[in-house]
């Protein structure tokens, strides 16, 4: 008997025979030029196992097959709305595919017939869909004609999603990729970028995905080109084809020209130069003309990155993401992994202080074996995640404290918790720490001495509200600015169709910024900025002339952040600030923003 079931979308036709070149404007979130050749990831092969289940399991079964049919007529509506922004011939041929998708989905034969599989059959809901699909494609393709033969590869391309759905994976694995494979997928999660050796990876686009997301927040971190929110994108590529992705000004273009090549390769020239002429700043203090010195610390969201935030002149970790810990499996890394792991860290750091987060998941799907703990949520974003999950399932922030404090046996470590919003979370994390610390001292553990300082993340409105109550009951603050203006302003910052309204220079957005930084420098105590907006040389500014001292960022930043830097005057960043916090109007501080920086650049 047959213990498994394939499913995959066939391989394109070589792009360079079919057709000329195509432009493709997208979202840019990650900036570079990637120059390859196209790995189509809608090929992957998913291998779908095959299991009988008792009786009482078919209603579940089949509840979960609907769940992933729903999630699919979603993932479809998304799709359609994007193509609505595009015109001309091509966005009509995408939304016919789109609506063909949908016919398919709601097909009375499909749905009839994996319920069959399921209820009568007792197969699982993947190995029903595989097989239901299958069978479909056969009748489909045994007829010799040209059109049906293309709608059996429909079928299976539907087939695919649904699977993909159920099993909550795309694709799995990118180590067998030539180097420079440029990675083209209707949608690329934050554990797929995990995947991503950049050495192998010359860069990536997707249809769906926004600036803001952790998918473009990894991209950058990593240094991978990346354009997202490509509606077009894989209706026109090809596998093996040439391929530009433009992460500067967010186009992917197919089947380039020569000249477009030529022209191309010309930028990454000159953009290779301007790498090398910020590399000699790395060894020189980020200090402002007269004599402010700024601390500028590196993000991390793999252990892989320890290096080139050191090459790029990190004089720390400001932000250590551990979602990595819990990515790509099926189980939950247990204290001494962790441990294990942190501790390499902070030995590559070589005595530079690490800021370890707890774990902050909820809003997107990381590790299966969280599911039980995170059930289902309306709205993720707003639901059961970070320190509320932490704090609810008690056993994973224990083995976290544990390993951070073990960690912090070799190097300075600070810990930071995610999404706090009230006094009374910092002050349960602090009895737990206590538990930890008292369990590790009787097991002869060596362990972080003095205790390391304890922080909370700024994100929410709420929070920064209250900033001089919190400030009362932790060591530091970290503001984490890209949810701060998600929760701010309502913006799903990974949402390409309200992408445009997230804005860093909303003045509700500056004045929780100023709120939270002046608590934290009432108290005496260290304040620090760790999102987006700390890597973005324009917003170098108002950071010092808020008085924050530490900036933490994607490493690939910090050189042009620290030019910008030493070459500004604080007196002069201080004034900028009291001006632009006089301002109901983020085009009038985005003025101020440019006339400062004329300003200094007319000075030297």
């Amino acid at each position: 008997m047959k213990t498994e079931a394939k499913t995959g979308a066939k391989t394109a036709k070589d792009g360079r025979k079919a057709g000329g070149e195509r432009v493709l404007q997208g979202l840019g979130v990650a900036p570079g030029i990637a120059i390859g050749a196209v790995y189509l990831a809608r090929g992957a092969e998913l291998r779908v196992p095959r299991y009988q289940i008792p009786a009482r399991r078919a209603k579940p079964e089949v509840e979960r097959y609907e769940a992933a049919i729903r999630q699919a007529m979603r993932q479809l509506d998304k799709l359609r709305a994007k193509a609505e922004a595009f015109h001309g011939a091509s966005a009509e041929e995408l939304g016919f595919l789109l609506e063909a998708h949908g016919q398919m989905l709601r097909s009375g034969r499909l749905r009839e017939g994996v319920r069959r599989r399921i209820v009568e059959e007792r197969n699982n809901a993947e190995y029903a869909v595989a097989a239901e699909i299958e069978a479909i494609a056969e009748a489909f393709g045994s007829v010799e004609d040209d059109y049906l033969a293309a709608r059996a590869e429909e079928v299976r391309q539907v087939g695919h999603r649904i699977l993909r759905n159920l099993t909550e994976r795309t694709f799995s694995s990118f180590a067998e990729l030539p180097a420079g494979s440029v990675i083209l997928a209707e949608e690329v999660t934050p554990a797929d970028t995990a995947l991503m050796d950049p050495h192998k990876v010359g860069g990536f686009a997707s249809v769906l995905g926004g600036a803001e997301g952790h998918t473009a927040i990894m991209a950058r971190s990593l240094g991978i080109p990346a354009v997202l929110g490509v509606a077009e994108l894989l209706a026109h590529a090809a596998q093996g084809a040439p391929v530009i992705v433009d992460g500067d000004q967010g186009l992917v273009v197919l089947n380039p020209t020569k000249r477009r090549l030529e022209s191309y390769r010309k930028r990454q020239l000159k953009q290779h130069a301007e790498s090398r002429s910020l590399g000699r700043l790395r060894d020189l203090p980020a200090e402002t003309l007269d004599g402010c010195r700024v601390r500028l610390l590196a993000n991390l969201e793999l252990p892989g990155e320890v290096e080139p935030s050191l090459a790029a002149g990190a004089e720390g970790v400001g932000l250590l993401r551990t979602e990595f810990l819990f990515m790509n499996r099926d189980d939950l890394p247990d204290e001494d992994e962790q441990a294990a792991i942190l501790t390499a860290v902070v030995k590559g750091m070589a005595g530079r202080p690490v800021t370890v987060r707890t774990l902050d998941v909820g809003g997107e799907k990381l590790a299966t074996a969280l599911g039980a703990h995170l059930g289902e949520s309306a709205n993720p974003a707003l639901g059961l995640r970070a320190i509320r999950l932490s704090l609810r399932v008690p056993e994973l922030l224990e083995a976290q404290l544990a390993a951070i404090l073990r960690a912090g046996a070799h190097g300075p470590v600070r810990m930071l918790l995610p999404m706090v919003a009230s006094v009374e979370e910092v002050r349960a994390v602090r009895v737990i720490l206590q538990k930890v610390v008292a369990r590790l001292r009787r097991r002869g553990v060596a362990i972080a001495d003095p205790l390391p300082p304890l922080g909370a993340m700024i994100e929410i409105p709420g929070a920064a509200l209250a900033a001089d109550a919190l400030i009362r009951e932790v060591d530091f603050f970290a503001i984490g600015t890209n949810d701060l203006i998600m929760y701010t302003l309502a913006i799903d910052r990974g949402d390409e169709r309200v992408a445009h309204l997230y804005d860093p220079l909303h003045p509700a957005v500056l004045r929780l910024i100023h709120f939270a930084a002046d608590a934290a420098l009432r108290a005496g105590k260290p304040v620090s900025v760790c999102g987006e907006m700390a890597g973005d040389p324009r917003f170098a500014g108002l950071f010092v002339g808020w008085g924050i001292r530490e900036l933490s960022m994607r490493a690939p930043a910090i050189p042009q952040v620290k030019r910008r830097l030493r070459a500004m005057d604080s007196g002069g960043a201080g004034r900028l600030v009291a001006t632009a916090m006089l301002e109901s109007d983020r085009a009038a501080v985005s003025r101020l923003l440019e006339a400062f920086e004329q300003a200094e650049a007319r000075r030297r």
